[in-house]
């Protein structure tokens, strides 16, 4: 195999991510998403949307997962004050292209991602994870998560997604 590492991204990386989201939604949620969500996914709009998010620095991190030469893998996660002091660490986003599955990425991913909330003062994060996605919310158990209770239902305006949030810790152990 070769050497798997995990970086922050930068600027040039923003087709890679673009790209990674792209197929990977297409393949898994195509059957919850309309076909004119998935193909916004490519646009103008989500490139400019995710410049953004690469430039957009602390408190927000955006990392690619490499192997060897690959990006085959992405995560978006933000650290957030919260009312009454209590702080929120989210990680919206945390995608592995399939055919590079189960070869540590994703945990990598959610490693470093930790470590960046961590260190802004976070000790638990949380994701919102489509119920129909059996994938990711194996994923996010096998790392320690829990779904939590929360359930929040999303209008894509063709039909409605179910979400269910998963929490755990921002530890160690899952580096």
């Amino acid at each position: 195999m070769a050497l798997a590492s995990v970086r922050p991204a930068v600027d040039a990386d923003v087709d890679e991510i673009v790209r990674i989201q792209a197929e990977t939604w297409r393949l898994v949620y195509a059957d919850l998403l309309p076909p004119a969500a998935l193909d916004a996914l490519t646009g103008d709009d989500a490139r400019a949307t995710w410049h953004d998010a690469v430039a957009a620095g602390d408190p927000f991190h955006v990392f690619v997962a490499l192997e060897g030469e690959w990006t085959v893998g992405f995560c978006a996660a933000a650290h957030y004050a919260g009312q009454d002091g209590l702080a929120i660490a989210e990680v919206s986003t945390l995608l592995v292209e399939p055919r590079w599955g189960r070869r540590g990425h994703g945990g990598r991913l959610l490693a470093v991602a930790g470590a960046a909330l961590r260190r802004a003062g976070s000790q638990e994060g949380r994701a919102w994870v489509p119920e129909a996605d059996t994938a990711s919310r194996r994923f996010y158990d096998r790392a320690g998560w829990a779904a939590d209770g929360a359930v929040r239902t999303l209008d894509t305006g063709e039909r409605t997604v179910r979400e269910i949030r998963h929490a755990g810790p921002l530890s160690l152990e899952t580096e």
